[in-house]
């Protein structure tokens, strides 16, 4: 089902089609707010990163989008931020092990404190996942998260070397997040589906601006809001899964608003960015699809830029690579043009 879906640059152009895809996302899901003008600031900012001329990462923004060949249908959208907290500070809260002694008791105390730091600085971050609910057994879903990947093995210069990832926090079924209701509510007369939006809109300066800036003991938070503190939403369990398999790993960080894991790795060691190589492409010959290989696979600069699954073969020790007419095709891609490939299972 994956065959016929590409990924590529969104432009300003996919404005309806990525508003309607945020009118699905539910609570949280601040990359992508339902708000239509926020959301044309974010296209058109994101075409203006595609379009510049760059030799380092300066605070860009690239929005991708998933597309089906045939009807034209967009169904999901993923993001990369080039550099976060170098124009505006981004905090999260960092989680450490305190431990205190009295020996007039003979008593160890020991709990987790919350300290407010912009550890990231500077690092890159991909986020902005969503795929149509519909497609999410379709194997699509992993073509739109590495696409991301590949496209920073095309373009390194515009990256950090380290790269994270937030994911929303954890909900109760009826959308109440008990690390809201716990913390950060005491310090805002706001519902927590007034402040999600407000988040989206325009980032968590302002829970920076008004908690404590001192160390946050966690044993004073009630049990729910305690248990919440980097637990994923339950809709981002599988996404949490498919980014420790490509190697990020969660080291303790978590969102000021609702708790989230950042999970946290180095772009060289991406399973996709490691596994990739470049060949020369050509169409191939030969009808066998046994003798074919499924492969994750990418190519273009900037707003020519795709990443698609397809079948190929390896020949020439790795520097030629095969291609299915209809991969070729999908990739808009001639005999001699150079193209990214991974293997996949």
């Amino acid at each position: 089902m994956s065959e016929g879906w590409f990924v590529r640059p969104a432009t300003v152009a996919d404005l309806d089609a990525v508003y309607e895809l945020a009118g699905q996302t539910g609570p949280g899901f601040t990359n992508l707010p339902h708000d239509r003008d926020a959301l044309k600031l974010r296209l058109e900012r994101s075409q203006r990163s595609f379009e510049a001329d760059l030799t380092r990462p300066d605070d860009e923004l690239y929005m991708f989008v998933l597309q089906e060949s045939g009807s034209g249908r967009i169904a999901g959208t993923a993001l990369i931020f080039s550099s976060v907290g170098t124009k505006k500070p981004f905090y999260s809260y960092k989680i450490t092990r305190l431990s205190q002694h009295s020996r007039q008791l003979e008593r160890i105390v020991t709990t987790n404190v919350l300290n407010l730091v912009n550890d990231f600085a500077g690092a890159s971050e991909v986020g902005g996942l969503f795929l149509m609910p519909d497609l999410r057994r379709s194997g699509l879903g992993v073509l739109l998260s590495r696409s991301r990947y590949l496209f920073m093995a095309l373009h390194r210069e515009r990256f950090s070397e380290q790269v994270l990832t937030e994911l929303r926090g954890y909900q109760e079924p009826e959308g109440v997040s008990p690390f809201w209701e716990g913390l950060t509510r005491r310090f805002f007369d706001l519902e927590f589906a007034e402040a999600d939006r407000f988040h989206a809109l325009n980032g968590n300066q302002f829970i920076a601006d008004l908690m404590p800036k001192y160390p946050i003991y966690t044993n004073l938070l009630s049990p729910e809001a305690q248990s919440a503190i980097g637990k994923p939403h339950p809709a981002g369990k599988a996404a949490m899964k498919l980014l420790e398999a490509e190697g990020f790993a969660y080291q303790g960080y978590v969102d000021l608003f609702d708790a989230g894991p950042t999970l946290q790795a180095n772009v060289a060691d991406l399973r996709t960015v490691k596994d990739s190589n470049s060949a020369i492409v050509s169409a191939d010959g030969n009808s066998d699809e046994a003798a074919r290989e499924r492969m994750l696979l990418a190519a273009g600069r900037l707003l020519d830029f795709r990443a698609w699954q397809g079948q190929g073969r390896i020949a020439d020790e790795g520097e030629t690579l095969h291609l299915a007419p209809a991969s070729l095709s999908l990739g808009r891609l001639a005999e001699g043009d150079f193209a990214l490939y991974v293997p996949t299972p």
